[in-house]
Parts: C-alpha cells; sequence; structure tokens
C-alpha cells in the first residue's frame, strides 16, 4: 500500500469521527491529496492515475472502518479527485473514470454495495464536471465505463447489479446512462 492511500485513510479516519458534511469532508481530503501527490512527484504522468487510485483506495477503506456513508463519502472524493486532478494538469475525463472504477472495485473489497458505490461514483462525477467546468456528458460516460469496468471484473452479478443501479438511479441523467448502456438515443 503507498503512502498516499495511508496518508488517505489517516486524515479521513479522524476528520470523519464526528464529521457532519461527509461529502464536503472527504472531496477536501481527496482534493489536498491529489494535488500533493503530483506536486511531490513533480510529473502528472507519473503520479496522475496512481495518486487518484491511491486516494480512491485509502478513502473507501477509512470511510468503511469508520462506519461512515459510503454514498456520501464516495461522491465526495470523486468530486475531490476531479476537482484536485484539474488544479495539476491530470485530465479531468480519465480522472472521473479511474477515481469511479477504483472505488466500486474497493467497495466490492470492504464488503459494500457494489451498485450504490457505482451511482455515488458517478454522481461525484458529474457533480465534479460542474465544479470544475469540464464536459458532463464526458465525464459521465467515462465515470460509467469505470465503474461498469470494474463491476465486470468483480462477477457477472457485479456486473448486472451496477447496470441496475445505473438506470434506476433517480440522479443520474437517465439520457446519458440509457444511451450509454443500452447504445440507445431518444
Amino acid at each position: 500500500m503507498s503512502s498516499i492511500t495511508d496518508d488517505v485513510k489517516n486524515t479521513l479516519t479522524s476528520l470523519l469521527t464526528g464529521a457532519g458534511d461527509i461529502v464536503t469532508v472527504a472531496q477536501n481530503v481527496a482534493k489536498d491529496n491529489i494535488v500533493k501527490a503530483v506536486q511531490g512527484v513533480g510529473s502528472v504522468a507519473t503520479a496522475g492515475t496512481s495518486a487518484v487510485s491511491d486516494v480512491i483506495d485509502g478513502g473507501v477503506e477509512a470511510l468503511s472502518a469508520t462506519g461512515s456513508s459510503l454514498t456520501d463519502g464516495i461522491t465526495g472524493l470523486v468530486r475531490g479527485v476531479v476537482a484536485g486532478s484539474k488544479e495539476v494538469g491530470i485530465d479531468t475525463t480519465q480522472a472521473a473514470g479511474q477515481a469511479s472504477s477504483t472505488a466500486v472495485h474497493t467497495v466490492s473489497k470492504v464488503g459494500g454495495d457494489v451498485g450504490q458505490a457505482a451511482v455515488s461514483a458517478v454522481d461525484g462525477a458529474i457533480k465534479a464536471a460542474g465544479d470544475v467546468g469540464a464536459d458532463a456528458g464526458r465525464v459521465a460516460e467515462s465515470a460509467v465505463m469505470g465503474v461498469l469496468k470494474s463491476a465486470d471484473e468483480i462477477g457477472s452479478e457485479a456486473g448486472s447489479l451496477v447496470r441496475k443501479a445505473l438506470l434506476n438511479a433517480v440522479a443520474l441523467p437517465h439520457d446519458i446512462i440509457d444511451a450509454f448502456l443500452t447504445g440507445k438515443t431518444e
């Protein structure tokens, strides 16, 4: 486990105890750690994808260990990772996909609901796109591709669960989700 994963876990664990706003705490910790990781290495290409995965992995593990809401926390983590990525020059679309993929994978490891994790990750990516002025459609597509990739790697049951959760999620833009999952546009 990398030191950034440990840093995120330790920081989030201490801040989440008694925290009222899990989304904001997770978002700020994720953003700060992405920026710190890339600035410490000095190369976006070297640190980018690895830092995104490490921050999400450590964040989800901390949320699980503290009994905090994984759904709220994942939304905040993905928003923070995308915002931090934009700040240091990592492609926000790629960061959203990687963050979403890692969130589903790590939630599966800690025994959480991968369907809810997928919806929260995509929701966080879309909100992040608005926060940083990125193309919400491209960011959403990347996030959906990321969660589906991880879910399918976990197994066919997880893949089906994630697809169903995405299609049934009230908070997500159904035109984008439907078009991506079914290949049909209205």
